[in-house]
């Protein structure tokens, strides 16, 4: 199962996200839910890096899929968006395949 954890402060802004685990919905090369959260949380930090100038740090560990994602600045509210967006889409995936593939975790700090 992958966990995501979200840690927002008290405004309910996101300040990290970490993701760890695979999904284990099918085998490697052919397990949807894994691309699926795979390809949300990548393109949300590509994104936030080409489309706005919020600065941040992310550690990948390409052998276990982890990510840690920190923005080292007060988000912006294009980079909050982008942020939102890639929760809606996790939590849509959460919501067709269940809790059993995906855990969304949110935290306040």
């Amino acid at each position: 199962m992958t966990q995501i954890t979200i840690y927002q402060n008290q405004n309910h802004e996101v300040e990290r996200f970490t993701c760890t685990g695979h999904a284990g919905y099918a085998a490697s090369g052919e397990d949807v839910v894994c691309a699926g959260i795979s390809i949300l949380v990548i393109n949300t930090i590509n994104s936030i890096e080409t489309f706005t100038s919020v600065p941040f740090v992310c550690e990948a560990d390409e052998e276990t899929g982890d990510i840690d994602f920190q923005f080292t600045e007060d988000i912006s509210p294009d980079a909050s968006l982008l942020i939102e967006s890639m929760i809606l889409g996790l939590k849509e995936i959460q919501n067709d395949y269940g809790k059993k593939f995906l855990i969304l975790n949110f935290k306040e700090v």
